[in-house]
């Protein structure tokens, strides 16, 4: 019995150090801005995208930049070239574009500013009533990203 409860310790206390971010979706943030306006964090990534990878670790380390993200920000991780469902954003709906064995979501190129190919990871800052703030192309450092979304939430 002891030893069952010792490994159970072990095994739990890992969840009590490690902290998330909270992500949602397109459908869950329209609803939510209803109840509680928040700026809206949209973050467009792939999963062969190694900077992306790279990125969301490093971000994942940063306790207070999570808090922040968390408590202030309503974020949606989108995986642009996975996502198959339709999806509305303001007013307007996207769908996936397929090509041979994979594809793209229309709303990927939607928000970015290269038509062509969005470059990865790519950052979408909205304010509280749905207009651009932000936008950055590429890895986000933990710091530079805080340091943003702070002058966001002050002006």
């Amino acid at each position: 019995m002891r030893s069952l409860t010792i490994f159970l310790f072990l095994m739990l206390v890992p969840c009590f150090f490690l902290s998330q971010i909270k992500t949602g979706t397109f459908h869950d943030m329209e609803a939510q801005q209803k109840q509680d306006k928040k700026p809206v964090i949209i973050h467009i990534y792939t999963d062969w995208c190694s900077v992306c990878k790279i990125e969301s670790y490093e971000l994942n380390k940063n306790k207070d930049l999570i808090r922040l993200l968390n408590e202030k920000f309503y974020m949606i991780d989108f995986e642009a070239e996975k996502t198959k469902e339709k999806i509305r954003f303001q007013g307007k709906d996207f769908g996936y574009l397929p090509n041979g064995n994979s594809g793209i979501h229309e709303l990927a190129l939607a928000l970015s500013r290269n038509k062509e190919q969005p470059v990865y990871p790519l950052w979408i800052v909205l304010d509280k009533n749905g207009v651009l703030v932000e936008y950055h192309e590429g890895i986000f450092t933990s710091e530079k990203l805080k340091k943003k979304l702070i002058e966001i939430l002050n002006f």
